[in-house]
């Protein structure tokens, strides 16, 4: 759920003063508030000069959060809505689509797991390209690394071309282009206000035409999960898991796709595992293990997580230079 602040725009009564109310009691995003004890935060509230306006305040947050519950669905109406909404998007990666019948599926997060150098990020890249290209849709591309590259961008999308027909070219590599929105995101708070942020442009997309968002792509989730896992508390753990989560709600309201990728790190018997641990384990819908041969182009693909395919099953395909 999003910071006070933001809801601002959205909702005039939760302004300023109602931050300021909200922050001298350590309250500065809706799960906070919920922490409180409503009761005792209206009894605060009795105390103020603008008790009525706040205590409205309060009332609307709790109003929003209501708002945001989904309603009851039964078997039809699930799948009625898997058929209408939930179908899939290329990657235009053959081996990657080929394993998955069809590509990435809209309403699921699908975490791409390999070592450095294993491809991940051209993946990544070639699967922004593809939806970008072929899909009437952008694609929300949040960089962690300083991984994103235009240059590839634009060797996917004009490797195929007619060198001939540069106006053409252009005209596709311009449209591609317009349609990827990429963020530099380098610690967890920082993604979830923009997480937060796309959250609200999303609801916003359902009332007007505006071009909508069809693929999420967060490369890489665990370089911002990493650090804040340390320690013996366990705020890291819930960060994480609430990141997840908020990944999932986007995909199943909004009808996207989300693409994230992780590192692995060494198990048992020195035996290469996904990072981030058993926690992380239950986010993704689909799991894939991604290898590249040593000094090659070949990837290999095999499925970790599937919540309708066998577990092992893989693929090979070469991602060209």
């Amino acid at each position: 759920m999003a910071p006070l602040k933001s809801l601002e725009q959205e909702y005039p009564i939760l302004d300023s003063n109602f931050q300021s109310f909200c922050a001298s009691h350590d309250i500065f995003s809706v799960e906070d508030l919920l922490l409180h004890d409503l009761y005792v935060l209206a009894a605060f509230a009795e105390q103020e000069s603008s008790s009525e306006r706040l205590k409205q305040g309060i009332a609307q947050v709790l109003s929003i959060i209501d708002g945001q519950h989904q309603p009851w669905l039964n078997g039809i109406e699930l799948l009625e809505d898997a058929q209408r909404n939930k179908h899939v998007l290329s990657t235009g990666c053959e081996g990657i689509d080929l394993l998955l019948h069809g590509g990435l599926r809209v309403g699921q997060l699908t975490e791409l797991v390999g070592p450095s150098s294993s491809g991940k990020t051209q993946v990544c890249l070639l699967a922004a390209s593809n939806v970008a290209k072929k899909h009437i849709g952008s694609v929300v591309y949040l960089d962690t690394g300083n991984s994103f590259s235009p240059q590839r961008v634009t060797q996917f999308i004009c490797q195929h071309s007619d060198p001939a027909i540069d106006q053409a070219k252009h005209r596709t590599l311009q449209k591609v282009m317009n349609n990827i929105s990429c963020k530099s995101v380098f610690d967890i708070f920082t993604m979830f206000d923009v997480l937060h942020q796309l959250e609200f442009n999303l609801r916003s997309q359902m009332q007007g035409g505006d071009c909508k968002v069809q693929l999420l792509i967060v490369d890489s989730v665990s370089s911002m999960v990493t650090p804040i896992l340390g320690g013996s508390g366990s705020q890291g753990h819930a960060l994480m898991i609430s990141a997840g989560y908020l990944l999932k709600k986007l995909a199943h309201e909004h009808n996207i796709a989300v693409l994230v990728t992780n590192h692995t790190v060494g198990g048992d018997g020195g035996i290469s595992k996904p990072a981030l641990g058993e926690s992380w384990k239950s986010i993704p819908h689909v799991r894939l293990l991604l290898s590249c041969d040593h000094g090659g182009s070949i990837c290999n693909v095999s499925i970790l997580k599937h919540p309708s395919m066998a577990v092992g099953k893989a693929a090979r395909f070469m991602i060209h230079n």
